[in-house]
């Protein structure tokens, strides 16, 4: 596991998969029986790895990655690290016979992430990329009302993501400031666009075309030693999404913005037959036999309480940590050798969203996405 000292390596990937997966006796199997998890943590601070180890019982780390990867005993490579340095540890991992399961962007031009792609398909490795907002409970809920047929046909999806950074002078801010400079590999569209491609293909259709506007709101920034610095990659993106079936998407990402909105990320979702809004946890319909009938006048203010024509979605089922329930699936295809839907190449078109996206703020045009393919 390599890069476990930052935020999302450390509490979601270790803490709330790998340990609880550990803690809990291993993944159950179909067939009843268990694979467990031994961890060896991997990074370039030995006193920081040993800190970890130490609170959490882990017997194995080291700062060597050369060594971890010639070592047979350890079988996946897990990749956490700032996006710049993830493609050179791929490498090493897919020529080293690892197999892979790394966050996202899995690189940083669409060629580099198509090229480990396709060295790992000629490696012969299982691969595994981080599709976690797939399985946030509101986003499973809205999953089973697609499946179920409650939409009809889908028109249209509206997402809202974001919450206010604060820019680090009088109060400090709640993002690393690399994510503010460009050439670091920062910026929201390469952030975020990854995610919206695999929650878009995945729920609605294939992402055909793109036009975004990304804007940089706050150029004034103070990074981690309240040292001033000039932000140069984006704070904010807006964008258009044609998918199959000719469904539009509407989804605005930004870290200059203040919440008015039940969760930090909200997907209203139109249907001929209802309507859905989902966040990280709820979600509320409306059927089409339900929906009030609004009539325009600005001249009479309107009492009527919009809100309470939504019905809440109940929560059926036990869900998991996100990051937890797709280890665990990873960990079962691993064993098994079944196929795994999210893969390096679906990683890649993740990649081709964001730099679609962002050709499309530096040029004011739609960008049309080609298929993407290893052969």
């Amino acid at each position: 596991m390599n890069g476990v000292s930052g935020r999302m390596g450390y509490r979601q990937h270790l803490v709330r998969s790998i340990l609880a997966i550990r803690d809990a006796g291993g993944v159950e199997l179909p067939d009843g029986s268990k694979v467990t998890v031994r961890p060896l943590l991997v990074g370039r601070s030995e006193a920081k790895l040993a800190e970890i180890a130490a609170e959490h019982g882990i017997a194995d780390y080291t700062t060597d990655l050369d060594a971890a990867l010639a070592d047979p005993q350890w079988e996946i490579y897990a990749d956490f690290l700032v996006t710049k340095a993830r493609a050179t540890a791929l490498r090493k991992a897919i020529a080293a016979g690892k197999a892979i399961y790394t966050e996202k962007p899995t690189a940083e031009s669409v060629e580099e992430a198509l090229e480990l792609a396709r060295l790992a398909q000629e490696a012969g490795v299982k691969t595994g990329v981080v599709h976690d907002k797939l399985y946030l409970p509101g986003l499973q809920k809205l999953k089973r009302l697609i499946d179920s047929g409650f939409f009809g046909r889908v028109l249209s999806v509206r997402g809202e993501f974001g919450y206010w950074v604060f820019e680090g002078d009088w109060q400090p801010a709640q993002r690393p400031s690399w994510n503010y400079r460009a050439e670091d590999g920062g910026g929201i569209i390469v952030d975020m666009f990854p995610h919206w491609n695999y929650v878009l293909e995945n729920l609605f259709g294939e992402v055909k075309s793109v036009y975004s506007q990304a804007s940089i709101h706050i150029a004034d920034r103070w990074d981690e030693k309240g040292e001033r610095y000039d932000a140069t990659a984006e704070d904010a993106a807006y964008g258009i999404f044609e998918l199959e079936g000719d469904i539009v998407a509407q989804i605005n990402s930004s870290w200059t913005t203040r919440v008015n909105r039940d969760e930090l990320v909200e997907f209203h979702v139109d249907g001929t037959h209802g309507s859905a809004v989902v966040g990280l946890f709820g979600a509320k319909i409306q059927p089409r036999n339900a929906t009030p009938k609004p009539v325009w006048n600005p001249d009479l203010e309107d009492t009527h309480d919009y809100d309470e024509d939504w019905q809440q979605v109940p929560t059926n089922d036990v869900f998991l940590n996100g990051f937890r329930q797709q280890w665990e699936e990873y960990l079962t295809s691993y064993v098994l050798g079944t196929d795994y839907p999210f893969d390096l190449l679906a990683g890649a078109r993740g990649v081709q969203l964001a730099e679609a996206g962002l050709e499309s703020s530096r040029t004011g045009a739609k960008v049309v996405l080609p298929e993407l393919k290893l052969a």
